[in-house]
């Protein structure tokens, strides 16, 4: 017995019958299991299935592919054959289209005596019969297009010589009556002429349903119009289905739609058509359309892990010397050639932009590196990296760095990584893991090929002919060239001279420079790109577009301008981190105004990040205002009328600000590691959390009969089942057939004729709902009150 083949992968077996790894997947999903991923292990029965497939599948079609002097001499047979022969024969599947197209059968026993093979493969696959078409005229070459001609001629001719005699008949007619008319047509036969018209038309209209074009809300009176009913009409059947509602009163969509339909009209979704859809071309590409591109890497990990020493070293070894200038540290992105095939990494810098690209939800990358150090472990900057990457839904390949030092331990890593649900290949789960050495090179062609695998498995495609559309890495203002923006090209080319639009940010693309500080004319997808030509430099993380009107592209930045600027003058209570809770009123959104300054503005993108982050549904953190350089007066002022706390990101306030700061009582918080600001904010909030409330039954009621009374509505006499109905601070549901139908409070709760302030159980009473009146014979009343649970 031979030795049997041990650790035979996906990879590897698709490689080498020479067919994509996604092939050999297909094949083990359709006759087996799913790998999980290219790196598996098959097993010999699934290596026998493999090979039983592919051998089916791409069998000799004949013996003369075997002997090549047997191809030649049915090349010439064919080519002696007659020109109309050759036709019908191009139409037969030949034996090497066996296996990829079906067989077509010929209708002429010539032809099937000719080309008797090919019938004999077709036979098995052909399932469909034939139409045949019997031609019962005795001559054969009947014109049929002119016979068809000559009847249109002779209808054609019929109908004109009996219209011009009825037009001839008509014109004696009307000459010999014209008097006679003239005298007995009398006003009030015009009048019942007009009359019987209108009742006609009165008639196709009401038959005819009227088509609504409703938007998100409409008011009542403006839906009645658009009804062509009146007010009155509408009205009425809102209160027929329990709805109050005045003619000035704004209802929902579907609440106007329920209305619309009652009364006979046909309802559309009113579509507005905004400057962002008139501009912006957002369609769907088809699949033909699609084009691979190279796949979008970032490397994620904790401080001094050996994330720039990893980028360093594959730089250096896959770019030619002298291409890797001082451009590449401004760029904050780059192409290398691995194999042949491009790919993009996201430099460094640009990992602080990465926090608020994953706060839009911008799918910048295709895949995350974590680089771990062996001797350090699993730190903060690691688990943060590790919940971007999943909230962005790409793979993680985990890098153990600093392989060479004595003190590594990569189990201990691989043990820790376990427990963020990153489970080793090794240790039976999904994701690769690599030793590496950034220092040494040890490892990295291994993680490079693991990259380009994990590339292919993910099919990345994209369109490059439509207008560019992506992502900004990262803004400044140049000095000599004005605002620079990098941008990541994801859909689409952008060419120079492109007007693109970019958050509040709008130009035409002056000049663009390659990762390699080349001048470039276009950049296709995944091709980072630094350009000029901009307004001002746009967000961090901002979605960019190439369009086609400058005009409407200005005013587009100058609404998000205004929005942004509305926004920041909305009306906010006045805090501060030590009497936060005090100065937040109850019952009104709640807001924790912020301005961040910080030493670039990576890192300002960052921290506003990460704050806001610490929103939730009762309180919500704005950062109204971020920049770069220390804090000045200016930010002092704006902190004092928006009400507003500075947090200083390793800078420091000027004399002036500090002394303004001191005087307008301005609280000023500065911070050297961002995590201590995230954790002395979030616990200045959870004194804002509104208390916790829970239900209490008060008791339940049975509706035993309505009345309709003027100026009130509908009151209901009740009978009280158990526990009890009070007057105040009660709330009420009322229930039909063991459903919902309203929640609200009581409008008035009465014995006799007396208001009381509560009914017990055994006694009857009548009770009205404040604004609903669609009280019915047998709902249930359930009283309630809600009761603060003590933090």
């Amino acid at each position: 017995m031979g030795s049997v083949v041990n650790k035979y992968r996906v990879h590897e077996v698709a490689k080498d019958f020479g067919v994509p790894t996604k092939q050999i997947t297909e094949i083990l999903t359709k006759y087996a299991e799913t790998p999980k991923n290219h790196m598996q292990v098959l097993s010999d029965s699934e290596l026998s299935l493999i090979f039983e497939y592919l051998t089916q599948h791409n069998q000799v079609s004949g013996i003369h592919v075997i002997f090549a002097e047997g191809v030649k001499t049915e090349e010439k047979k064919v080519e002696e054959k007659k020109p109309e022969q050759k036709k019908q024969e191009e139409k037969a599947v030949t034996p090497k289209q066996q296996h990829t197209a079906p067989a077509k059968t010929q209708s002429a026993p010539a032809q099937q005596a000719k080309s008797a093979p090919v019938q004999n493969i077709a036979k098995p696959t052909t399932r469909v019969p034939e139409t045949r078409v019997v031609d019962t005229r005795k001559a054969t070459n009947v014109n049929l297009d002119k016979y068809d001609e000559k009847l249109q001629d002779m209808a054609d001719s019929r109908s004109r010589g009996r219209r011009d005699q009825q037009q001839t008949q008509g014109k004696e007619k009307f000459r010999n009556n014209k008097k006679q008319r003239d005298n007995n047509f009398s006003n009030k036969r015009k009048q019942e002429e007009a009359d019987r018209m209108r009742r006609l038309q009165l008639e196709i209209i009401k038959k005819t349903p009227v088509t609504v074009e409703i938007g998100d809300e409409i008011s009542v009176g403006e839906l009645a119009s658009r009804m062509k009913k009146t007010g009155a009409e509408v009205v009425k059947c809102l209160m027929k289905n329990g709805i109050m509602a005045s003619l000035s009163q704004v209802i929902d969509f579907d609440t106007a739609a329920i209305i619309a339909e009652e009364m006979g009209c046909k309802v559309e979704r009113e579509v507005v058509v905004t400057i962002e859809e008139k501009l912006i071309d957002d369609h769907k590409d088809a699949e033909e359309d699609l084009l691979p591109r190279a796949p979008v890497v970032v490397v994620m990990g904790h401080v001094d892990h050996g994330k720039t020493s990893l980028l360093d070293y594959i730089r250096n070894a896959h770019v030619a010397s002298g291409e890797a200038g001082g451009i590449t540290q401004h760029i904050g992105a780059y192409q290398v050639q691995i194999g042949g095939k491009p790919i993009t990494f996201l430099d460094t810098p640009g990992h602080e932009a990465f926090t608020s690209m994953r706060a839009r939800g911008a799918m910048v990358t295709d895949i995350a590196i974590l680089v771990v150090a062996a001797d350090d472990g699993i730190m903060p900057q690691t688990i943060e990296s590790i919940n971007h990457a999943k909230a962005a839904e790409i793979p993680i390949i985990v890098a153990i760095n600093k392989m060479d030092k004595n003190t590594a331990n990569p189990d201990r890593i691989m043990q820790q990584l376990t427990e963020y649900g990153l489970v080793c290949e090794e240790w039976g789960g999904e994701t690769i893991v690599c030793p590496i050495s950034a220092k040494t090179g040890m490892g990295i062609d291994n993680l490079l090929e693991m990259l380009t695998l994990t590339a292919e498995v993910g099919e990345l495609k994209a369109n490059p002919n439509r207008a560019a559309q992506g992502t900004v890495i990262e803004a400044r203002l140049d000095k000599g060239r004005g605002p620079v923006a990098t941008l990541l090209v994801q859909n689409g080319t952008l060419k120079q001279g492109d007007i693109i639009i970019a958050g509040t940010s709008v130009g035409r693309v002056r000049a663009m420079v390659s990762d390699k500080g080349q001048k470039i004319t276009s950049a296709g997808p995944s091709v980072p790109v630094e350009i000029t030509g901009l307004s001002e430099a746009p967000t961090a993380g901002a979605v960019f577009n190439a369009v086609a009107d400058e005009k409407l592209a200005r005013e587009l930045v100058e609404q998000r301008k205004e929005e942004e600027k509305a926004r920041a003058n909305a009306p906010v209570t006045k805090v501060s981190l030590e009497d936060l809770f005090s100065q937040i009123q109850a019952g009104e959104m709640k807001n924790l105004n912020l301005i961040v300054k910080a030493d670039v503005q990576g890192s300002v993108e960052a921290v506003k990040a990460s704050l806001e982050k610490l929103s939730n549904e009762e309180v919500r953190v704005r950062v109204i205002h971020g920049g770069v350089g220390a804090i000045n007066e200016s930010d002092v002022m704006l902190a004092s009328t928006s009400q507003a706390i500075i947090v200083g990101f390793n800078v420091r306030p000027d004399n002036a600000a500090r002394d303004s700061a001191a005087r307008a009582n301005v609280d000023m918080r500065m911070y050297r590691v961002i995590y201590d600001a995230i954790n002395e904010i979030e616990a200045a909030m959870k004194g804002m959390l509104a208390p916790k409330f829970r239900e209490v039954i008060l008791g339940h009621a049975e509706i035993r009969q309505t009345y309709k009374v003027s100026g009130v509505g509908t009151v209901a006499g009740c009978y009280v089942q158990d526990g009890k109905l009070q007057r105040k601070d009660c709330q009420v549901r009322l229930v039909r057939d063991g459903i919902v139908v309203h929640e609200g409070i009581l409008a008035s709760l009465q014995r006799f004729k007396d208001s009381v302030k509560e009914v017990a159980s055994g006694y009857e009473c009548g009770l009205s709902i404040e604004k609903f009146n669609d009280i019915k014979e047998g709902d249930i009343v359930e009283a309630f009150t809600m009761e603060e649970i003590p933090q």
